[in-house]
């Protein structure tokens, strides 16, 4: 799977959830189809005219001067094939995540690399530690600048490599976003023969 899938997944998303959120509550304001898509009011925007312009969101203005969305039975329609690319989507994906990492892992463990934290916060890094259960290699931490949350899965989140190094052998990177920039920053900080990059991110370093 290449970034361009990633990204094609991640618009398949949006729109699968655009369209729910609409069927689900047609009076609901931007800001909360925004929060709840997990996306930038502005982005959330976007999308949504996109969906009126597609015929298949409709737009109402109510006496109040507010608007209300409805799904159309084209927007019905290409919710239901939006569903099943998804889910083909996420079976992949997972399926390749598992594999990658699960050989990583052996390798890491091969090379005495028992000690590893993952680069960046996102569903590769969940399978990532699914798959440390049975390799004999620790995930100790993940480094992600990017979020506010403190844990990730049980595992403590830190911005920067300076807070972690002296308690890890290497590095696997599993940001989905900007994944380049990742593992350029996880060579600097660890060098290249300590930096596992799992095949589905395309990545050649």
């Amino acid at each position: 799977m290449h970034l361009r899938d990633s990204e094609d997944i991640k618009t398949t998303r949006i729109m699968l959830g655009l369209l729910e959120s609409v069927e689900r509550d047609q009076a609901q304001t931007h800001r909360r189809m925004a929060s709840d898509l997990g996306i930038a009011l502005g982005l959330a925007n976007a999308y949504l005219r996109h969906c009126i312009n597609k015929g298949l969101v409709k737009v109402h203005k109510t006496p109040a001067r507010r608007y209300t969305y409805f799904i159309t039975p084209r927007g019905l329609a290409e919710k239901s094939r939006l569903t099943v690319k998804y889910l083909s989507h996420s079976f992949s994906f997972f399926r390749q995540a598992r594999d990658d990492c699960g050989q990583l892992l052996r390798d890491a463990r091969r090379r005495g690399l028992r000690r590893i934290v993952l680069a960046g916060c996102s569903d590769l890094a969940e399978i990532a530690i699914i798959c440390t259960m049975e390799s004999g290699v620790e995930i100790v931490a993940v480094v992600d600048a990017r979020t506010k949350q403190k844990e990730f899965v049980n595992l403590p989140i830190v911005a920067s490599y300076d807070d972690i190094r002296d308690k890890a052998d290497g590095v696997m990177v599993t940001a989905l976003k900007d994944p380049y920039s990742a593992c350029h920053a996880a060579i600097a900080a660890f060098g290249r023969d300590r930096v596992l990059t799992p095949s589905l991110l395309n990545l050649h370093n």
